[in-house]
């Protein structure tokens, strides 16, 4: 690291879970956040602000008014413009030393067949089930951890399922691709403003986490957020030997 560097990241390095070789790893990690919108929001911009040397965004969507309730990424100015391009600027504001890229195009098997070899760290910032699917087929496939996070009404849930570990459940271990979901989505149920800042600075916390491997990452655990009554609970998860994405994949 650089003299800016070591005076930018001087709380990070006082932290001894992290100090220098922590900070180093981070610098030189590349994580993908799949999805712009509330949860992406949050997760990104702390991401960029402790260090992540290189961030791709992805996100087929435009900025409007109603976003701007709970994405605090994009401003009035952005207003019809892509969500990526605006987390891009806002992102090149708070850290100008790092890479971010961007992607204005739905997640597909085929992007992140070219885009996950790369990467180090996936959040999963989407708010639809098929997506969400997609994203855990392709970690396993490739063995990267996949944070993943939700959030809806009063109620959010975070977990992160990591390949590489034998233990470790997929996201599709919890909620079978073969089982029918009834779609829901902010615009027709709503959302607490603040809730997909909660679970989207979490999602950053465990993907640094995972980065620089320290700590107890929620392996095998889904955290379970109510904002109406501010209780947080934890649920124990477990692999199913029998999943249709890593019962075959997952290592031995």
């Amino acid at each position: 690291m650089n003299d800016e560097q070591l005076l930018r990241y001087s709380r990070h390095l006082l932290l001894e879970d992290i100090d220098v070789e922590g900070q180093e790893k981070l610098l030189q990690a590349h994580a993908l956040v799949i999805g712009a919108g509330g949860l992406g929001s949050a997760a990104a911009p702390y991401l960029a602000a402790a260090g992540i040397g290189k961030i791709t965004l992805v996100d087929h969507d435009v900025v409007e008014l109603t976003n701007l309730q709970r994405q605090v990424m994009h401003t009035e100015q952005m207003i019809g413009k892509s969500k990526v391009a605006s987390g891009q600027q806002f992102l090149g504001q708070l850290n100008s030393s790092i890479q971010v890229d961007i992607v204005q195009e739905k997640a597909t098997t085929n992007l992140l067949t070219k885009l996950l070899h790369t990467v180090d760290v996936v959040l999963d910032c989407t708010d639809n089930f098929n997506t969400r699917q997609l994203i855990n087929a392709a970690c396993v496939q490739y063995q990267t951890p996949l944070v993943s996070g939700s959030a809806l009404r009063f109620d959010g849930q975070v977990s992160v399922f990591d390949p590489r570990a034998k233990t470790s459940p997929c996201y599709a271990c919890i909620f079978s691709p073969e089982e029918e979901f009834e779609e829901v989505s902010c615009s027709s149920m709503g959302i607490f403003s603040p809730l997909v800042g909660i679970i989207g600075t979490i999602q950053a916390a465990q993907a640094l986490q995972v980065i620089i491997g320290f700590g107890e990452p929620l392996v095998g655990r889904m955290l379970l957020w109510n904002a109406r009554t501010t209780q947080v609970d934890q649920i124990k998860i477990s692999r199913n030997p029998d999943c249709l994405v890593c019962g075959k994949n997952h290592p031995n």
